[in-house]
């Protein structure tokens, strides 16, 4: 068989060399309740930036921002809530001038959909009925720590707690509620809005401060450039309407 010509074969080389350099990997650490909104998110912008490519790595926002500490190779984080965002700013880990809020959410008390008497009031989750709470876990997951603050400014805590469930995140927070594990929980309105054939709404819960989402760019970060970009496409109109189809509020 004969060979190609030198010129061809460089032609090639340098072809894929081109499309190597110019593709890039984007890599975010984003909140669980961002899940879904995030994943129909990355189409728009990979083709708003061509040849590349978004990486989402989802959990709780206290253990990406442990993961970030330690040295995980992050280009954006995505929390669920101002307080992690905050440490991870103190800690130097993000640009502080590139953080933006771009989303909002509300607090949930849910049931499974088989349930005959839910709650009407926060006071009901006293009643013997109600022997199981999904709440997640105050000191590395937002929505158990906004729910703990909801609790005890309500007097119910101290009841509370002995019947919590502690989740790892929002979304097995919903889960156990799905499989009817518990007998309550506590998450976000957008994901119980997910399972609305296993779970239903008892209570919105206002609490005592707004449930906003913060978004940086990690200091450092190897996609630099890239990651600004993300971020202010997060605040962009083409975001917009996709973070309101999921349920999120504006900041």
């Amino acid at each position: 068989m004969s060979s190609l010509p030198s010129r061809v074969v460089a032609f090639v080389v340098l072809t894929l060399f081109g499309v190597a350099a110019s593709a890039a990997d984007l890599t975010v650490s984003a909140a669980a309740s961002l899940t879904n909104a995030f994943r129909e998110l990355a189409p728009l912008f990979e083709a708003a930036q061509p040849g590349t490519r978004v990486q989402f790595n989802f959990a709780a926002s206290g253990a990406l921002l442990q993961q970030i500490a330690k040295g995980a190779p992050v280009d954006v984080f995505a929390s669920a809530d101002e307080e992690t965002m905050d440490q991870a700013q103190t800690q130097g880990l993000v640009k502080a001038s590139e953080r933006r809020y771009f989303a909002s959410n509300s607090l949930v008390l849910i049931v499974p959909n088989g349930s005959t008497n839910p709650p009407s009031a926060l006071a009901d989750l006293n009643r013997p009925t109600y022997r199981r709470v999904a709440i997640g876990v105050p000191a590395s997951v937002p929505v158990g720590r906004y729910t703990k603050s909801v609790l005890e400014s309500a007097g119910l805590w101290g009841a509370v707690e002995p019947k919590m469930i502690g989740a790892q995140s929002v979304r097995q927070a919903l889960d156990y509620v799905a499989r009817a594990e518990v007998d309550a929980g506590f998450v976000y309105a957008t994901d119980a809005a997910l399972m609305p054939d296993k779970v239903k709404v008892a209570l919105t819960v206002p609490t005592p401060s707004r449930i906003l989402y913060p978004v940086a760019p990690i200091a450092g970060a190897a996609q630099s450039a890239l990651a600004e970009r993300f971020v202010a496409f997060l605040l962009s109109p083409a975001a917009r309407p996709v973070l309101a189809r999921f349920g999120f509020g504006k900041p």
